[in-house]
């Protein structure tokens, strides 16, 4: 391990945190305008599947990419893809095209390069960041995200409310740019033996090395495991993480003020949960502090049902924001510690299939769903289906195994 890994990692965390940074605040642009112009459930759910199933019909070659080639490059490439998306937005906007479906292919084609960047940036953490590390780098990556996604929606509505369009989508281009110099000139990493062995002697077989990543994935059941229960717990999470700007909306009013304020304090709870957890580690089984996470994050969605008071909303949000880290960063631990790196990049694509496609397909019910029944009724149903996932989660003994101190 490189000995100025510290300084390496600071450098990767703060150009990744300015090019998220600029993809929020797109992402916000196009979730509250498409919300505020249309109020549908429905017209959210087509917005949601824009935003992420394609990221799940990329990231099978994604993985195999992030284990064959400098993921570096991977990163860039993808993060340049996704700015010069933008860039095209800026110009059809500025020249007055301005319509929902230049924002629905922008979102695909943003899904498409997340898609690419995220097993990358998953597997070239553990690649630059010594093992006993990774627990609080990933609570403080999580928390440096969380400032950046708290900063995110006031920059998105402030612009919003006397900005045109065209000048959000021209932000993300800058932050890219600078996020993808930082990486590129600055970022030294190790470089990939035996991923580049492969490459050469293997030349293109994508589907094989595919294969191989789901037999390996097969044989250490207990990933499988992890998976699953992540998928259930994200397709229940989908009406708190797509459908509370909605009930917003409905319950206390259409403003963008509104939108922001929540948006702002689940980013301001997020970022007390990663600290939290980069300090505190978590409980030495990574499963426990996993569940612990699941219960609180449960009874936090039925919360959001019941609240009749838009603060007291905005407080239950904070506390679902804290929940996240908690549950997010001892998975991610658990498959950075446990997994063979040479395998690192198709687990990590698989993870990203999980979490790119739970929450739309939870969407395609749930999302028309919220157009025929009360969405506080809808919270509190899922929420309470969330909570009680705990209960085969903590019973499995293969996650239980896992989740032990190594």
């Amino acid at each position: 391990m490189d000995i100025n890994w510290k300084r390496n990692t600071a450098l990767f965390l703060t150009g990744q945190a300015l090019s998220i940074f600029g993809s929020m605040v797109v992402q916000y642009a196009i979730l509250w305008h498409i919300t505020l112009k249309t109020q549908s459930g429905t017209m959210m759910a087509i917005i949601s599947f824009a935003l992420f199933l394609p990221m799940f019909l990329i990231s099978p070659f994604a993985g195999v990419w992030a284990d064959r080639f400098n993921r570096k490059y991977i990163i860039n490439i993808s993060d340049g893809a996704i700015a010069f998306a933008s860039l095209i937005v800026t110009v059809l906007v500025f020249f007055g095209i301005d319509n929902f479906g230049i924002l629905l292919c922008c979102a695909v084609i943003r899904s498409f390069g997340q898609g690419v960047q995220m097993p990358a940036v998953g597997a070239l953490i553990p690649q630059i960041v010594p093992q006993e590390s990774l627990t609080k780098i990933n609570g403080f990556q999580s928390s440096i995200q969380s400032l950046t996604m708290l900063t995110a929606p006031m920059i998105s509505g402030a612009l919003m409310s006397f900005a045109p369009l065209e000048v959000l989508f021209f932000l993300d281009v800058i932050t890219a740019a600078i996020g993808i110099s930082i990486l590129f000139f600055f970022v030294k990493t190790p470089p990939m033996e035996k991923a580049e062995t492969e490459s050469r002697t293997k030349g293109i077989e994508y589907f094989k090395d595919l294969k191989a990543g789901l037999n390996y994935i097969k044989r250490n059941n207990y990933i499988l495991w992890l998976f699953v229960f992540s998928a259930l717990f994200l397709i229940f999470a989908a009406p708190s993480a797509f459908l509370s700007g909605l009930q917003v909306t409905r319950d206390f009013g259409n403003d963008v003020w509104r939108l922001t304020a929540i948006e702002i304090t689940f980013s301001i709870g997020m970022m007390i949960g990663g600290v939290l957890i980069g300090m505190w580690g978590g409980f030495k089984n990574r499963i426990f502090t996993m569940v612990f996470a699941t219960v609180l994050y449960g009874f936090g969605v039925i919360s959001l049902g019941l609240a009749d008071n838009f603060w007291v909303y905005t407080g239950i949000m904070a506390v679902i924001g804290i929940t996240m880290p908690l549950y997010s960063t001892p998975a991610m631990v658990l498959v950075q510690t446990t997994v063979e790196s040479v395998f690192m990049g198709r687990v990590m694509s698989v993870f990203t299939m999980v979490q790119s496609v739970m929450m739309p397909l939870g969407m395609l019910v749930f999302g028309p769903v919220a157009d025929m029944i009360n969405i506080d009724f809808l919270m509190i149903g899922t929420g309470a289906v969330i909570a009680l996932t705990s209960i085969p989660f903590i019973a499995n003994k293969a996650l239980r195994e896992a989740g032990k101190p190594v």
